[in-house]
């Protein structure tokens, strides 16, 4: 008699559970079927451009000791008003190629008009093997995130690298 009072003990258990279960599976669906109504239709609308579908990215472009033309260039060659970018010369490079660099950028017109090009100042020590290049890249990131936060890709690159075509499609 005992025996068979705990085999009813475990089927009303059994029996519960399941119909715990059952009614949370049933709830679950009927809510997900309530909240899908009454949540407000997806339109895709014509009023963006082109130009407003098009991504935006934020460059930070790094370069060394004699890097400072091929820095420039590079930069000049990735340029594009939507963009964002931050340049930085290590502490290898000698002190008149960052003031030149500096200089360029403050003084050319296109670059002053849009604001979107900025220089990391204090030149950081970066040894490209190791966690330096790590911390200059999250330097950088920060201050493109605080300057500019609807960038949709960052691109870290160096001053020797080179696009084969522009944003736009264009051959660089």
């Amino acid at each position: 008699m005992g025996c068979a009072n705990m085999e009813k003990k475990w089927v009303f258990s059994l029996l519960i559970a399941s119909l715990v279960c059952g009614f949370l599976i049933v709830t679950y669906f009927n809510m997900s079927l309530l909240l899908s109504s009454l949540r407000p239709p997806i339109v895709e609308t014509s009023s963006h451009s082109k130009v407003d579908n098009l991504p935006r990215f934020a460059y930070l472009v790094s370069g060394s000791k004699g890097d400072l033309e091929s820095l420039w260039r590079t930069l000049r060659a990735l340029y594009h008003p939507r963009n964002q970018y931050i340049v930085h010369m290590d502490l290898e490079s000698p002190f008149e190629e960052r003031l030149e660099l500096a200089s360029r950028v403050c003084n050319d017109s296109m670059y002053s008009k849009i604001g979107n090009v900025y220089m990391i100042t204090k030149a950081n020590l970066v040894s490209y093997t190791g966690p330096t290049m790590v911390a200059n890249t999250l330097h950088a990131c920060a201050i493109l995130l605080k300057r500019s936060p609807d960038s949709d890709w960052f691109i870290n690159l160096s001053a020797s690298d080179y696009p084969l075509v522009t944003q736009d499609g264009k051959k660089a």
